[in-house]
């Protein structure tokens, strides 16, 4: 059950051996011939010639010869790849008896895989003499005995085959006896000698002969014993046996001294005469296995019996009574043949590493022999069900292992394979042969980066080579296929100099900023970057790399208002009629930054009068406090602080001159000539006039006389208030506007806000200079150090 169970998991190939004799169509097996003993490199064929191949293609074909079992008795020369000896060949050794001695191999080519079927014939020379068991043999004959009674002598061994062994046999001269030569059921020749003339003790008890035993060789050898004939009194009854021929059976695997067979012989005669001993007639046999009971006759095993070294056994055993009379009789053992060897696997070409992505790659081939007999021998092929490798037999014993489709190495890069032979004696006996086969890489991936889409970001003014992140791509593969290169791609956008701004490292996928960034002027750019590997043919693969600039609080806020016109400045004229909350100015301030970089809140910094003006720290509007009063000073100086919510944060600040006027209802107008003259300092006034001017030149100098009658009505008043800048306490630079960042210098404005409007519209005036007496101007002006970023009253 557990047999069946493990042939189903399996994929086998149950083609037997005597199954596999099919060849090539049209193909015949090639015989070649050698004399053995012939020295090592003797040639043996043109190999190139007899396959009808091209020059050059054994060697392209990685030709092979392939001989059953380890053994290589040929070799191909590495230069003519002609077939040569490898070694001296003993034709007794490898074939013993066997006639013809034939060495079946195949030689082996490759891309594509082809058998051819071929032989080696070791033809036997003359290189053994016939050699006796004994140099003498004692044999004993009555003086009675009639004469043609046939004596069987021991006879001689020559391991020579065909003409070469023993032929024949021959006796010295004498007028008693001569020798025949029989023929025995193994074929081979032994001796009997033959009375020709009665014996008389009296005259002669003893004889000495000479048996000499001669081969068929060229010249012929020969070997020679020694027969010692001793002539006995009368005893006229020699032992006679049940039987001439005995034949039994063992198994190869018996064990040492089991009992073979007995056998039996009677003699007729009485007392010593009658009594038999028994002897194997040839001990001295290298190759007897077995011993005989000199009284019970029983043969028993002696030594292991191998049935693929000798399939029967041949016994001639002699029965000799008292009186030296005796019989013979044959014995004839046949050994069985056990399930006692496991198969052989020879592997010829292994294939390793081999490709992926290519179908039905040849992996190995091998051949399998199993050196028992019948069912024993045949074998079947097998190897794990869960591979991607099929088994397929070729010629005689061959099998072929191929892939069984394509192989992928990013899935599995080595394969422990165990090829199984099993065969189908009883009990079976498998032999198993391990390979390892590696996968070799194709460059079929291309590399694969982590993400599509990196985000990356940098703040503002960074260094120039910084390094702002990396991208990173993996490639499947392995070796010089995995190794991956980075670049940068052209941008879409041919407007950006991307080349300026980053730069890769081409091994590790590092991104540097060249130059310092600016948000101002770059807030976010995206490019593509692309990681090839270094196989052949190279692939590759891209992702795109988003660059993000983070605003740095680098820019100080920029007053818009009030302007500086490179002028003298304007005051703010204020009615002393003024309630609180009244508008005096709103100052406009932006920042370049962005963000919270970019929050602009506004303080009151320093007041001639503390707690008589205040600035709404959101909008920057410059508001009364509280009413004014006839004991308030008429000039008043105010420096408003501008600061941003950055980390550290920058600030600007801004001068503002205020005066107290009685009876102020509207603003004064600058003359148009100064008017033309801050157009000209300022784009955005020239933009003011030009549109005033194209509403309606009416309305301009209706304007213009409206303001003309004012500042006459104005000179003729005694108080001498106006729309100017006395000299005396202020200083010659009215403003100062200092800060970090980029807002480093000084700055001088002239406001002047449409009185009691309550609005926040304002106008460009010109410098208007009264004459004001110097009495009640001199508070000094004084910090305000509770004034925070919102709207204080101190």
């Amino acid at each position: 059950m557990a047999q069946t169970k493990v042939h189903r998991k399996k994929r086998q190939v149950a083609i037997f051996i005597i199954w596999m004799l099919l060849w090539e169509a049209g193909s015949e097996s090639i015989q070649y011939s050698v004399l053995e003993e012939s020295e090592t490199g003797t040639f043996v064929a043109n190999l190139t010639k007899d396959l009808g191949l091209r020059r050059g293609e054994l060697a392209a074909r990685g030709a092979q010869v392939v001989f059953k079992g380890n053994r290589q008795y040929l070799q191909l020369d590495p230069k003519t790849y002609d077939l040569r000896l490898n070694e001296k060949l003993d034709r007794e050794e490898l074939c013993g008896s066997t006639e013809p001695c034939v060495l079946p191999f195949q030689v082996l080519l490759e891309n594509p895989l082809q058998f051819f079927q071929a032989a080696l014939r070791v033809t036997d020379i003359n290189d053994h003499a016939p050699e006796f068991p004994a140099r003498e043999m004692l044999l004993k004959i009555s003086e009675i005995t009639a004469p043609g009674k046939l004596f069987p002598l021991k006879m001689a061994q020559d391991l020579d085959v065909g003409s070469n062994s023993l032929q024949s046999y021959m006796i010295s001269s004498n007028p008693h006896f001569h020798v025949l030569t029989r023929n025995r059921s193994d074929g081979r020749k032994f001796p009997e000698l033959v009375l020709d003339k009665a014996l008389d003790r009296e005259e002669q008890p003893e004889f000495r002969l000479t048996l000499t035993a001669l081969d068929g060789g060229s010249p012929p050898q020969s070997g020679t014993t020694e027969i010692q004939i001793l002539v006995l009194d009368i005893n006229d009854n020699a032992p006679e046996f049940a039987q001439e021929l005995y034949e039994t059976q063992i198994p190869e695997n018996n064990s040492l001294g089991s009992l073979i067979i007995t056998v039996s012989a009677r003699d007729l005669d009485a007392g010593s005469f009658g009594e038999v001993s028994y002897a194997l007639f040839q001990v001295d046999d290298i190759n007897q296995p077995f011993e005989i009971n000199a009284i019970t006759g029983e043969i028993r095993l002696r030594k292991t019996l191998d049935f693929e070294e000798f399939q029967s056994y041949h016994l001639d055993i002699e029965a000799t009574d008292g009186g030296g009379l005796s019989g013979k009789c044959s014995l004839v053992i046949k050994v069985l043949d056990v399930n006692d060897n496991p198969p052989q696997l020879t592997m010829s070409s292994l294939l390793s590493p081999i490709p992926e992505n290519l179908p039905e790659i040849i992996v190995a081939v091998f051949s399998v022999s199993d050196a028992d007999s019948g069912q024993n021998q045949q074998v079947i092929c097998s190897i794990d069900d869960n591979m991607p490798f099929l088994l397929r037999p070729s010629v005689e014993n061959f099998y072929t292992l191929v892939t069984e489709g394509a192989l992928d190495r990013e899935s599995q890069a080595e394969y422990n394979i165990t090829i199984t032979v099993t065969d189908l004696g009883t009990p079976r006996l498998k032999t198993q042969h391990n390979l390892t086969v590696t996968v070799s890489d194709v460059n079929d991936n291309a590399p694969a980066f982590s993400q599509t889409t990196y985000t990356l970001r940098v703040r503002e003014n960074n260094s120039p080579a910084l390094h702002i992140g990396s991208v990173s791509a993996t490639d499947r593969d392995s070796g010089a296929n995995a190794q991956v290169t980075y670049s940068l791609l052209p941008p879409h956008d041919p407007q950006l100099p991307l080349g300026s701004l980053v730069s890769i490292n081409a091994d590790n996928g590092q991104l540097f900023a060249l130059r310092s960034l600016d948000f101002e002027a770059l807030q976010a750019f995206e490019f593509r970057v692309g990681a090839a590997d270094r196989g052949s043919p190279a692939l590759s693969s891209q992702a795109l790399v988003r660059v993000l600039v983070a605003d740095a609080n680098d820019n100080a806020p920029f007053v818009l208002y009030p302007l500086q016109n490179g002028s003298a400045p304007c005051t703010e004229l204020v009615p002393r009629a003024a309630e609180a909350g009244y508008l005096v100015a709103k100052v406009v301030a932006v920042d370049g930054d962005s963000g919270q970089n970019a929050w602009l809140s506004y303080q009151l910094l320093k007041a001639t009068e503390p707690g008589l003006f205040g600035v709404w720290a959101h909008n920057g509007e410059v508001r009364t406090a509280r009413p004014l009063s006839e004991r308030d000073a008429v000039k008043h100086r105010l420096l408003v602080l501008v600061r941003d919510h950055g980390e550290p944060p920058l600030s600007a600040s801004v001068t503002l001159h205020v005066l107290l006027v009685d009876g102020f209802s509207q603003p004064y107008l600058p003359l148009p000539d100064a008017a033309a003259a801050e157009a000209r300092a300022d784009p955005l006034t020239v933009y003011l006039v030009v549109a005033l001017a194209s509403v309606s030149s009416l309305f301009l100098f209706s304007v213009l006389v409206f303001v003309a009658v004012r500042l006459c009505r104005r000179r003729r008043a005694a108080s001498g208030g106006g729309c100017s800048v006395p000299e005396g306490p202020f200083p010659g630079h009215l403003v100062d506007v200092s800060g970090a960042g980029t807002l480093s210098h000084s700055y001088q404005y002239e406001v002047c806000l449409t009185g009691g409007s309550g609005t926040g519209d304002f106008k460009f005036l010109k410098p208007i200079i009264p004459n004001f007496p110097p009495q009640g101007t001199g508070k000094e002006m004084v910090e305000n150090p509770t004034v925070r970023d919102s709207f204080l009253f101190s």
